[in-house]
């Protein structure tokens, strides 16, 4: 059991949801992103999900897109994200995907990025452009160095396919909310709870849902027929909005808390 599946279960025994939080790893720089996600453990989130920054990040819109290309002018790679994984366990336990898309795996080997994530506490690994039809091997050495490997499904995505990619998918089930990509969203889509209630009855596993989640409301409304919430784009709006303010930390917290809340 890994700390992905400790964490569910953890929150099943005492009746609630979890709060996955995305952030862009080195933006605004690494330091940050360690600072963030200590506090972000503090004020109660369940699941950190740090993006791998990508020249073409096709699922991301445009405010991950920002932050990704000036996380890359600084020289933000997978070898130095595993760096600062690595520093982040010596503070905390939190479970910890990695969102990347799959070009940086293969750059790095998967044999090799499977064996240097899990020693450096990597917990799971998010890669949109990888079809599960076509990720046998990395998923081979994926579950060789227990690393979960995360999978989508989408609005879009027949029943058989839910069936095939429930099996497959470890840790939780990424239900993506809308199609396009990424961002925030006054409104969610109609028809978005009962499409997750369909998933949920073709698997036992955690089933949580991102693309488009913003405000407090809308985690708590889709709190009650998910596993978890992932946000993303609002928070790295958030981390954008108070760049150079020395208490930017603490601010972008104080929103995270509010979504936990």
């Amino acid at each position: 059991m890994n700390r992905i599946e400790a964490k569910f279960k953890e929150l099943r025994r005492k009746k609630q949801k979890a709060l996955v939080a995305f952030i862009t790893a080195g933006y605004p720089s690494l330091s940050l992103t360690e600072k963030l996600v200590r506090e972000f453990t503090r004020v109660g989130v369940d699941i950190m999900e740090l993006g791998v920054p990508f020249s073409d990040p096709m699922a991301d819109g445009p405010v991950i897109q920002e932050a990704s290309q000036a996380a890359l002018r600084q020289g933000v790679n997978l070898r130095r994200i595993l760096k600062s994984v690595k520093n982040i366990r010596r503070h905390t336990d939190i479970p910890i995907c990695l969102m990347t898309y799959y070009n940086p795996i293969f750059c790095f080997g998967e044999e090799r990025f499977a064996k240097s994530a899990a020693l450096c506490g990597v917990d799971g690994v998010i890669i949109p452009d990888l079809p599960p039809e076509e990720g046998s091997s990395l998923l081979k050495s994926a579950r060789k160095y227990n690393l979960d490997l995360v999978c989508f499904i989408s609005p879009t995505t027949s029943a058989q396919r839910v069936k095939y990619i429930a099996r497959i998918s470890r840790g939780f089930i990424y239900y993506v909310s809308l199609t396009g990509v990424t961002g925030a969203r006054k409104k969610l889509p109609a028809g978005l709870a009962q499409h997750i209630r369909e998933v949920k009855r073709c698997t036992a596993k955690p089933v949580c849902v991102g693309f488009g989640i913003s405000t407090p409301g809308q985690v708590k409304d889709l709190s009650g027929v998910a596993d978890g919430v992932i946000v993303g784009s609002a928070i790295v709006r958030k981390i954008q909005d108070n760049i150079g303010r020395p208490d930017l930390v603490q601010r972008v917290a104080k929103f995270v808390a509010a979504l936990k809340g």
